[in-house]
């Protein structure tokens, strides 16, 4: 129940006109990289696998319908008898993605294919977001520890649990939600809260009492009451009296405000004065990949990040803006492409069953540009290959010496899962290698190279000709 009203009304239509076993094409896409990026992460496909599998309506559900007097008997029938039995294909998670590309493919009865587009796009759209933004943090971090610390500011349940489990896939190595890190088998991460040291009588004995309880991971938040004239020697007593004397080193301290850059260059000098240079420093305080770079260029000793609200938000971009178009529909067993126009050009669909591939280069291992076909084309990479821009086909060039691999996997046929979801952290790695297949060039933060997502010759031919057979005088 999940969807938008409009999906269940067309759905009754489609029904009452005779055309509810009709087979269609749908494709969700995207049209532009959040935060101008050079590409975009795919993630959230475990989470529709799973509603695709559990889709069906109750009674209830049925019940709710009926009172809303917007639909026929033989349509509350069909749903109460409801079994998915669509085609699916999608690209795995934590593939490097870029706009036009199909990056879900949905075969099937009208009806069916129609009932599922909000959740598709929900499901894809958020955790897609939160993995690039996640990735972007990661990126400008440069190797250093980056913790997903956003469950109390996230929209909402879900938000702080798929959001959290994005986060890693896109890098992040930890967690501090506890629910995430025990559905997806994420690290988790966590410190103290400032209230932790207001119940005590004063910072020292805040600090030497959690020191006793948590000798070999002891991690003290520092910025109380002020951060290098109490939080830092109160910290290094309470190492030296409650941690070494029980055989363990200190984990670090966290930094949650202030002018972090200068404070975590007074504070590294402390504490390795004090005998500590293996003790991290741990800073968090509404951070994004442009803080942390700027912090990082300006010298900052900071050796982990907890980032949350910005983040698991993704407040400078909060839109992912896939979509779910008609791409064909099938008429006597032939498909039959189906294109949407507009005057805005970015908003022109790509017609017919497609896929798309992606190719590599086979001495650098770099991604060379992705190219959308007919979903009966094979490229074969033992051949020079031509590509073409496919809004300016006269800028073109013939690849060689290169690997071609489909983008999309099938995920059902038929309407049962014919695919086996890794884990979380299998995701993880995998995103990681396929990013180190793109430029340095397509991952800067600021006017990135732009990416070939090209079409190849017969699907630019057919596109063509459904543009002219729909042209207008102006």
């Amino acid at each position: 129940m999940l969807v938008d009203l409009y999906e269940i009304t067309m759905a009754n239509g489609l029904l009452e006109s005779g055309r509810r076993d009709m087979i269609t094409y749908f494709d969700m896409f995207f049209r532009h990289v959040p935060d101008d990026g050079g590409f975009a992460i795919m993630a959230g496909l475990e989470q529709l696998i799973q509603y695709l599998e559990s889709l069906s309506f109750s009674e209830e559900d049925i019940a709710y319908l009926e009172e809303q007097r917007l639909f026929s008997p033989a349509f509350l029938d069909y749903l109460r008898n409801f079994t998915f039995t669509c085609d699916v294909w999608a690209v795995p998670e934590g593939t490097p993605i870029f706009p036009g590309e199909p990056i879900v493919t949905v075969r099937g009865p009208a009806i069916q294919a129609l009932l599922i587009e909000t959740m598709v796009l929900l499901t894809v759209n958020h955790q897609s977001l939160i993995a690039t933004k996640a990735n972007r943090i990661v990126r400008a971090a440069q190797g250093r520890t980056v913790m997903e610390f956003g469950a109390r500011r996230a929209h909402g349940y879900d938000g702080a649990v798929y959001g959290a489990r994005a986060a890693f896939i896109g890098g992040c190595d930890s967690t501090s939600n506890v629910k995430a890190a025990m559905d997806f088998g994420i690290p988790s991460a966590g410190t103290m809260a400032h209230s932790w040291v207001q119940m005590f009588d004063d910072e020292l004995i805040a600090f030497k009492t959690y020191a006793r309880h948590y000798p070999d991971s002891c991690l003290l938040l520092v910025d109380t009451y002020n951060t290098l004239k109490s939080g830092i020697p109160n910290a290094i007593r309470a190492f030296n009296e409650e941690v070494l004397p029980r055989g363990f080193r200190p984990k670090g301290v966290r930094i949650d405000s202030g002018d972090i850059t200068y404070l975590s260059k007074k504070a590294r000098k402390l504490l390795d004065e004090a005998g500590f240079p293996d003790c991290e420093i741990v800073v968090s305080n509404a951070l994004d990949e442009y803080l942390i770079r700027d912090m990082l260029m300006q010298g900052a000793r900071v050796d982990g990040f907890g980032v949350g609200e910005r983040l698991v938000t993704a407040s400078s971009e909060a839109v992912f803006g896939g979509v779910y178009k008609l791409a064909a529909i099938e008429e006597a067993g032939k498909i039959v492409p189906k294109i949407k126009i507009s005057e805005n050009i970015s908003k022109i669909t790509l017609p017919c069953f497609k896929t798309s591939w992606r190719l590599f280069d086979r001495e650098s291992g770099k991604a060379i540009a992705d190219v959308v076909t007919l979903a009966n084309e094979e490229i074969d990479d033992r051949q020079p290959y031509e590509i073409f821009d496919p809004n300016h086909s006269w800028k073109r060039k013939t690849v060689t010496n290169f690997i071609a691999r489909r983008l999309q996997m099938q995920i059902a046929a038929g309407g049962k899962t014919v695919y086996q979801s890794p884990t979380a952290g299998e995701i993880r790695l995998y995103r990681q290698k396929q990013v180190e297949t793109l430029w340095e060039e397509v991952q800067r933060f600021e006017k990135p190279h732009a990416y070939y997502v090209d079409l190849s010759r017969k699907l630019w031919e057919q596109r063509s000709a459904l543009l002219e057979r729909y042209s207008f005088d102006k």
